[in-house]
């Protein structure tokens, strides 16, 4: 296998030193999603054994869960070169060309939200996943010429949020498909615990308790939820979080003890004021509470509905009688109108 440079959890340019040093170095270190774990140990090892190139990879689930994370403690652990990019950022075949020449023996390329590449490029990525080869056109009109390019063997790495949204010949082209979850209260208190003692936050463990079940099962919700009470406990406190400082901290950031922030709590009102609790279209939701559809989606849904606040009918989204409990309001014997969009 290829000895190039390793990437590293702080080489990713869009994070600050804070979020790099966040990021577990080594694959026993990332905590949870243990059968997602347990797949890409054997794998890994496997290919490690024969000397071979892993299998492409591709992960999905809701934002903020680890899929980059990931990507980038497999590259560590195979000892190879990570390069990173993005489905929206691809334009043109040459992007594509540029990333997959520059990658050596065993390298791994991670694109994230790849759901959102063009179905050009993705027609463009098929032979180089399959036989390791671009075709590169040179020239145009009747005199072009398409001239086959060789390629190291690789391991692209996908993530989307939007599984349904891949085609089905991009899906079938990936020999390891993992699912990842939200997480537990318990495994979300380990990584805030875990994240303090980097940051060098004095914490209880009733404090790092009630940040993680108010962190929506997302760790990278935790890790910012905990930056912040970490402000608050510096500012109005003695520096110490417990759970009555985190308490306090969240209360102010309008994070209630379900872990739904305001954003969410003006979707559920929204749904039972205006809408008699549904059902109501995903895009009239999202012009009622001005947000795009595709973030109510892919952020917010997911958790309401995991949560029973929300469901997801043929017809639309309907709160549900938790969501009036939580809204202060006694839920409707029947609701029948219907709000389409």
């Amino acid at each position: 296998m290829s000895k190039l440079q390793v990437t590293t959890p702080e080489s990713l340019p869009e994070e600050t030193g804070a979020d790099a040093a966040l990021r577990p170095s080594r694959l026993d270190e990332f905590v949870g999603q243990a059968q997602v774990k347990s797949s890409l140990q054997i794998a890994m090892d496997a290919a490690k054994q024969r000397g071979d190139t892993l299998d492409h990879t591709l992960f999905f689930g809701p934002p903020g869960l680890g899929k980059t994370t990931l990507a980038m403690l497999m590259a560590h652990e195979m000892g190879v070169q990570l390069r990173t990019s993005s489905g929206p950022v691809l334009e043109k075949p040459g992007d594509l060309v540029g990333l997959l020449t520059s990658l050596g023996p065993g390298d791994m390329l991670f694109i994230d939200e790849i759901h959102r590449m063009k179905p050009a490029l993705e027609e463009f990525l098929y032979p180089a996943m399959e036989d390791y080869r671009v075709d590169v056109r040179i020239g145009e009109g009747p005199h072009a010429q398409t001239i086959p390019m060789a390629l190291e063997r690789f391991t692209l790495i996908g993530a989307t949020t939007r599984f349904g949204l891949l085609t089905p010949p991009m899906r079938a082209r990936f020999g390891l498909v993992e699912r990842l979850g939200f997480y537990p209260a318990e495994e979300l208190q380990q990584i805030v615990t875990r994240s303090a003692a980097i940051l060098q936050v004095p914490m209880d463990e009733a404090g790092a308790a009630e940040i993680a079940r108010r962190s929506r099962g997302t760790p990278r919700v935790a890790n910012r939820l905990l930056r912040r009470v970490r402000d608050y406990a510096q500012v109005r406190a003695d520096g110490r979080i417990t759970a009555a400082v985190a308490d306090a901290a969240l209360a102010r950031l309008n994070v209630d003890e379900f872990g739904l922030d305001d954003m969410d709590a003006r979707i559920l009102s929204t749904i039972i004021e205006k809408f008699g609790g549904g059902p109501v279209g995903l895009g009239t939701v999202a012009v009622a509470v001005g947000e795009d559809a595709g973030t109510l989606q892919d952020v917010y849904e997911p958790y309401l509905i995991q949560q029973g606040f929300l469901e997801r009918t043929p017809r639309g989204r309907c709160a549900t009688a938790l969501a009036y409990r939580r809204c202060g309001i006694t839920p409707p014997a029947g609701q029948t109108t219907i709000f389409d969009g």
